[in-house]
């Protein structure tokens, strides 16, 4: 059972908070984080683990710990939350299949199902969206819509020249949580994981900004940008521990 009280505080609300402020308030506080399977620790989905290290240590995490806690929070406030395992699709061809190693969020709360995704980093919904294909919705500036690829449904953003980029496809099946244990093994131990031979630390803000550190393009990185502009700065190897603290509030031990 998740402290919920605990869980709020962390995320700084109180009493019962809608479905769209929570998700914003997590998507806001909690960072996106790869330092365990960096440092080669598994992950563990279990619930004590989660809470201790999201809630009580105040790390991050990355798509599974996210929206497993979010997920925790929301059937303590009643809603019914299902689980779907989505292939990222950005930066890469669809009609390669990539490994289903994301996980996404179905929320039957407030006369509504809703699509929620707190854990997809710097790209990640700041509020939850409709189920399923429709029209177009701004948050804090970024744009975001999902369509149909045959039997999938594909999350969308708008890129800074106005294309609209996949970031990812799922089948809106609900799974079982050993799919998602298995798929977060994978994510967390496999030596070809961008999880395991790279770094990414992410936050975004709410009201639009984004900061992320990360060596996934081949060169480690600070980047600060807008829906409006971006501006990405290299990283020595020895600034990264004292950025990690300062700009995203993990210990630089950490790393």
């Amino acid at each position: 059972m998740l402290d919920l009280e605990a869980y709020l505080t962390r995320v700084g609300l109180r009493g019962r908070p809608d479905l769209a402020k929570l998700h914003r308030a997590h998507v806001s506080t909690i960072p996106f984080e790869n330092l365990d399977p960096r440092r080669g620790i598994p992950v563990s989905l279990e619930p004590e683990a989660l809470e201790r290290k999201l809630v009580t240590e105040g790390r991050g995490g990355y798509c599974f710990e996210q929206n497993l806690l979010l997920k925790a929070a929301l059937e303590a406030l009643g809603a019914d939350v299902a689980m779907y395992l989505a292939r990222v699709r950005m930066g890469r061809d669809p009609s390669i299949p990539r490994p289903r190693t994301h996980l996404v969020l179905g929320v039957a709360h407030e006369s509504g199902r809703w699509h929620a995704d707190v854990g997809f980093g710097n790209g990640t919904l700041l509020e939850p969206i409709p189920l399923g294909p429709g029209g177009e919705y701004e948050q804090s500036g970024w744009r975001f819509r999902v369509v149909e690829d045959g039997p999938e449904l594909v999350l969308q953003s708008v890129i800074r020249d106005g294309d609209w980029i996949d970031l990812y496809g799922f089948v809106p099946e609900p799974v079982p949580l050993i799919d998602v244990v298995t798929s977060n093994w994978y994510t967390s131990t496999h030596p070809r994981s961008p999880f395991v031979t790279g770094l990414i630390v992410s936050s975004q803000l709410g009201d639009g900004e984004r900061m992320s550190l990360s060596d996934w393009s081949g060169e480690l990185t600070f980047t600060e940008e807008t829906p409006d502009k971006s501006t990405v700065c290299a990283v020595a190897p020895d600034e990264v521990p004292q950025l990690v603290a300062n700009r995203f509030g993990l210990e630089a031990s950490l790393v």
